[in-house]
This record gives C-alpha cells, structure tokens and sequence, in this order.
C-alpha cells in the first residue's frame, strides 16, 4: 500500500475493500491480509482535518467507522480518504446537508 510524504495531504494509497489475497512461501498457499483501519489521529494526520470535523461528518452520515475497537475508540477503512476528498470538493459548491443528499443517492442507487 502507497503512503503520502509528509507533505501531502489526502495522498494515501488504497487497498481492496475486502483486504488483499496474496501468495504465501512459494507454495500456492492464499492469505487473506486484513484492511488497514485508521484511528481518527491517523486520518487527521492525513487529511489535515479536524477531530471536529471527523466528529461533525460521522454524525451526519457523510464517512462511517467501520468498526470500534473494545473501549469504543472509532475505526475508519481505507475508503474513508476517497469520501473525504469527495466531501472536500464538493464543499466548494454545495453545503453539507445538499452533499449528504448526494452521497445518499449515489451510495444507494
């Protein structure tokens, strides 16, 4: 997976959704590499956003965690960047209640 310098914001490199399959030992063995999962300081780091913000947009819908970890701290997917970047560009046009209402409509049709 392809990493940002630190220069760069939104630069991270994206996985399958599903984690990755690849050969093990030469022997035809498959194994199944988890995704990686981002803790909010990790995806603040990355993106130059806000714990707020991050708050802000899990409450209205516009990024999900995809799981918690047992003292509740959230967890984002590696598809989190690209919906953020989405997010960010149509900032620039649209509020954020007219962006929820467009990422509802293309997440379900």
């Amino acid at each position: 997976m392809g990493r940002r310098s630190d220069g760069d914001k939104m630069a991270v490199g994206l996985a399958s959704k599903g984690g990755v399959t690849r050969a093990a030992g030469g022997r035809g063995r498959r194994v199944v590499v988890p995704p990686k999962l981002f803790k909010i300081g990790e995806v603040m780091r990355y993106t130059g956003l806000s714990r707020q913000t991050l708050h802000n947009y899990t409450v209205m819908g516009l990024i999900s965690e995809r799981e918690r970890t047992e003292s509740g701290h959230r967890l984002y997917g590696e598809e989190v960047f690209e919906r953020l970047s989405r997010v960010t560009e149509l900032k620039r046009r649209m509020t954020l209640l007219q962006i929820r209402r467009l990422l509802e409509k293309e997440d379900n049709g």
